[in-house]
């Protein structure tokens, strides 16, 4: 009789209208009147009472009160009067219980109405604290670079032991309930990943590989900053979505990366190139800081089970400079959002069934900056600077899968080749214009959720991070595949907290086999509010 927390009810008319109810039923009269005279009576939306199911007495006081409305607005014999009024001195202290109970919920909605920090605004937070152990070696890439060499430049990977913590708050504002404007602001200790490669040499170059996922979407080391800001609205009565980047973007906004155990830097991978497929990133992790982008983007539901999304984002850095930046002998950047570096994507996303999801991706980018990075935040040095700082194009294709067979079992993973063409020759003679080059990467991602505990998660990342299989200028390829191994669990403490204890290794990093195996031990804590 009473609405329960898995179903709502439907009034009924006629007591013929409930599919278990028969007239041999001994209460059949009895609920035949309340239903057809009161008309206080309600059934299943699957067209059943369910009278034999168990009710508290707080169920009985609300049924109660249901008739008394009825009846209060209908002409009742001096029998009906006599029946409510012993029914009202027997559930008297389960009446005054249920009207206690609505004026609390009242006085409560009354009171975070007044104390709210705004009618359309959201504060929302993530705090992580990680503490790395590191092998600490050093990874020079296979061959010998000509003229001059620059095996000189490389440093180790990193200290023996780290502390890091990011911090980002952020305002989720909302003006119709269906759109969507996101102001992020970020502090954090996380180093800018260390591909530092200017005009003029004098670069200190660190690996990529094992980069930990927080640092490549950190806006700046030791500053608080703007981090994200946005605005995604619905169109075509929901099917669709637009998005406006001011700051922040990156191209897995417009788009399903089809990894969605892993796609956090806060909750998922432990490592930057286990969170998605790196040619998402072609305009990330820059040495500026500015490891985002500004643009637009959008994706429209074409079916029930497929999307189609496309985007295009420039750096922010750049996007915001109207005068030419970067210069050397060697290139130049020109300002604005269409005048120098760029991303832009589209995708297909087809869903055949629940559990499986498949992706093909296509990107288009264009760096001519410093910060050219075709790894995305991962793979080797060749693999971000396949022609060093010679400006350069390249065409992307991916395609991501994720299936989950059951509740505690989910494979996903993705295959990354980008080829990329010199646009101008180096001064040093090391590039020639219209040199090529093809970097690929792959990887598959294994999960186990709910794992030994409710919200736990256990998991598994094996693949081969971005790296040039073949290169016609004379800075070459490299030598053999590099193994990206990464294991984890993540305790779920309680809904805010989580522990993310893990081991990233990089077997032959830098596509050198010569090279000591990359290994990191980490321990990661997220606080989200």
């Amino acid at each position: 009789m009473i609405p329960s927390e898995e179903q709502e009810q439907s009034q009924v008319t006629a007591v013929s209208q409930l599919s278990d109810v028969q007239p041999t039923d001994w209460a059949f009269q009895a609920l035949q009147s309340l239903v057809e005279r009161y008309g206080c009576i309600a059934g299943y939306p699957d067209g059943t009472f369910k009278g034999n199911r168990a009710s508290t007495r707080y169920e009985l006081a609300a049924a109660l009160n249901a008739c008394l409305d009825q009846i209060s607005d209908r002409f009742a014999t001096k029998e009906d009067l006599a029946t409510v009024k012993a029914l009202q001195e027997e559930f008297k202290t389960e009446l005054a219980t249920l009207k206690g109970r609505v004026d609390g919920l009242e006085a409560r909605t009354k009171t975070l109405e007044a104390q709210q920090f705004s009618t359309t605004t959201k504060l929302s937070g993530e705090v992580i604290f990680q503490g790395a152990v590191s092998s600490n070696t050093t990874s020079l890439p296979s061959g010998i670079f000509a003229n001059p060499p620059l095996d000189s430049f490389f440093s180790a990977s990193g200290d023996n032991v780290t502390f890091l913590h990011r911090a980002t708050l952020s305002l989720l504002t909302s003006f119709s309930g269906k759109d969507l404007l996101i102001t992020s602001l970020q502090e954090g200790s996380y180093p800018i990943p260390g591909f530092n490669f200017p005009p003029g040499g004098g670069a200190t170059v660190t690996s990529y590989q094992g980069t930990l996922a927080p640092s490549l979407n950190q806006v700046s080391t030791g500053n608080v900053g703007l981090y994200y800001l946005g605005y995604r609205f619905p169109v075509f009565q929901g099917k669709g979505t637009v998005f406006a980047t001011a700051v922040g973007g990156e191209l897995s906004d417009f788009t399903d990366t089809l990894n969605p155990f892993f796609d956090s830097d806060g909750q998922g991978s432990l490592s930057g190139f286990g969170i998605r497929n790196p040619i998402y990133r072609h305009i990330s992790g820059k040495l500026t800081g500015a490891a985002s982008g500004t643009g637009a983007g959008a994706n429209f539901n074409v079916t029930d089970k497929l999307n189609f999304a496309v985007g295009y984002l420039a750096p922010s850095n750049v996007a915001a400079t109207s005068n030419a930046i970067f210069t050397s002998a060697d290139f130049a950047t020109n300002g604005g959002l269409f005048g120098g570096d760029y991303a832009a994507i589209a995708q297909i996303t087809y869903k055949p069934l629940k559990n499986l999801g498949l992706g093909l991706t296509y990107v288009r980018s264009y760096q001519n900056s410093v910060s050219t990075q075709f790894g995305g935040g991962s793979g080797t040095f060749r693999a971000n600077f396949p022609f060093l700082n010679t400006p350069t194009s390249a065409n992307s294709a991916g395609f991501q899968f994720s299936w989950q067979p059951s509740t505690r079992f989910a494979l996903s993973g993705w295959a990354g080749a980008t080829f990329a063409q010199a646009e101008n020759s180096n001064n040093a003679g090391i590039v020639a214009d219209g040199d090529t080059a093809t970097i690929l990467n792959g990887a598959l991602a294994f999960a186990f959720p709910d794992l030994l505990m409710k919200g736990g998660m256990a998991g598994f990342i094996v693949g081969v991070e971005p790296q040039v299989t073949s290169n016609t200028s004379l800075i070459g390829k490299d030598g053999a595949a590099n193994i990206h191994l990464e294991g984890l669990y993540r305790f779920k403490v309680n809904d805010n907290i989580s522990i993310t204890p893990g081991v990233i290794a990089v077997i032959n990093p830098e596509g050198n086999s010569g090279n000591d195996p990359v290994i990191i031990g980490t321990i990661r804590t997220t606080f989200t509010f």
